[in-house]
């Protein structure tokens, strides 16, 4: 049976709206419907000052939606953006009770320390996750991140990628992987595989050229459940590439996920430099260590003369890696080589294992795997220990 925005709209005029006026449907609560390989994507509007309290009433329409035949998951936001229908007229207020008596004043209780990692759940079976970011789009932040990858496994280690550009996903093409992922007792996704990684991207659901037309809380719902609704089985590590800037799904990341730690992506230029500070500063007030900074496009060399040319200028990257205190990871030249191989989904860490290229790309993943110890490292040493005497 095959799944229709006609069935689940049917299915989800059986939810009651807030405080049983109505359903969500006629409400004109749901957004627009979307259904990918079984899947169905979709938000639902609530009155911003409620938000916090509608957890329930999503919670049951993802709960009617993974009820209909043929659907093999849902992935419900909530948003408070106000849409016509029905959301302009105020949702009537729970009564307020009244406050009660001030109580008897308390000792105070202790409080545990603050942790970087308090509050935030990890991935079963996955040791460390680390984010591939830049401050802006165009600087070869994929292809660094798949590289990356790559060396780490060279290293061998185990490692996953989880393609968390919902707009731009470019998993697919880089790796030169085709089809859709099969689904673990029509629940959870089984990752796609080559070149020994595990890999997921919303590139695998919807088409190439199908645009991505969603708002915050549809990209965040996506990127939690393809980070925890997916077998990624026993990893050291999964890389993370991050769509560029520091918006939504940079946040999510941050706040919700213990990231060992960020790599930034820039290329050598001023303009860069400044969109990239952007990204190192975000990190660094969720408290998410910095790995450090790769500079990429560094330098040109002419494959018929030889002679080096610094087209977007050189060091701009280990000069601000200097100034803000931050590891730098390395230089990757602008090389046709990898441009192809990438496009040719063949990166140039297999396709050209003993190249000049390659050994940069591995040294960076060395690099960044220590960094990921030295903070675990620290983190190990910061918690206090308890003598019994």
């Amino acid at each position: 049976m095959s799944v229709t925005k006609e069935i689940v709209t049917e299915r989800l005029k059986t939810v009651n709206g807030p405080d049983f006026t109505g359903n969500i449907v006629d409400l004109g609560m749901v957004s627009e419907i979307f259904i990918a390989d079984s899947k169905v994507f979709f938000s639902i509007t609530v009155p911003a000052a409620r938000a916090q309290e509608m957890e329930p009433l999503r919670a049951a329409a993802e709960r009617v939606v993974k009820a209909i035949p043929g659907v093999a998951g849902a992935v419900v936001a909530l948003t408070a953006e106000k849409k016509g229908g029905g959301m302009e007229a105020p949702v009537p207020a729970r009564p307020v009770p009244k406050p009660a008596p001030p109580a008897a004043p308390q000792r105070p209780v202790p409080q545990a320390p603050a942790s970087q990692s308090q509050g935030k759940r990890g991935v079963p079976g996955i040791d460390a996750i680390i984010a591939v970011a830049s401050g802006k789009g165009g600087v070869g932040k994929s292809t660094t991140a798949v590289n990356l990858a790559l060396g780490l496994a060279a290293n061998g280690l185990r490692v996953g990628v989880l393609d968390a550009d919902i707009y731009g996903p470019s998993m697919p093409r880089l790796l030169d992987i085709h089809g859709r992922p099969q689904t673990v007792d029509g629940k959870i996704l089984k990752p796609m595989e080559n070149y020994g990684l595990k890999v997921m991207s919303m590139g695998f659901l919807v088409d190439e050229e199908t645009p991505m037309i969603w708002r915050g809380p549809m990209v965040m719902s996506a990127l939690t459940q393809m980070l925890r609704e997916v077998e990624w089985g026993r990893l050291d590590v999964l890389v993370v590439d991050m769509p560029p800037g520091t918006g939504d799904a940079q946040l999510t990341m941050a706040q919700q996920v213990p990231l060992a730690g960020a790599v930034i992506v820039s290329t050598p230029q001023d303009l860069a430099l400044i969109d990239a500070r952007k990204g190192l500063n975000m990190f660094r007030k969720v408290d998410v260590p910095l790995l450090g900074i790769i500079e990429n496009m560094s330098y040109f060399i002419a494959p018929d003369t030889g002679k080096r040319y610094d087209i977007f200028g050189h060091g701009g990257a280990r000069r601000e890696a200097e100034r803000l205190g931050v590891t730098f990871l390395g230089e990757v030249p602008l090389e046709m080589g990898i441009r192809e191989s990438s496009d040719a989904g063949a990166p140039v860490v297999v396709s050209k294992s003993d190249g000049a290229e390659a050994k940069i790309y591995r040294d960076i993943a060395t690099k960044v795997w220590d960094r990921v110890n030295e903070e675990r490292g620290a983190a190990e040493a910061a918690v206090p220990s308890i003598v019994f005497e």
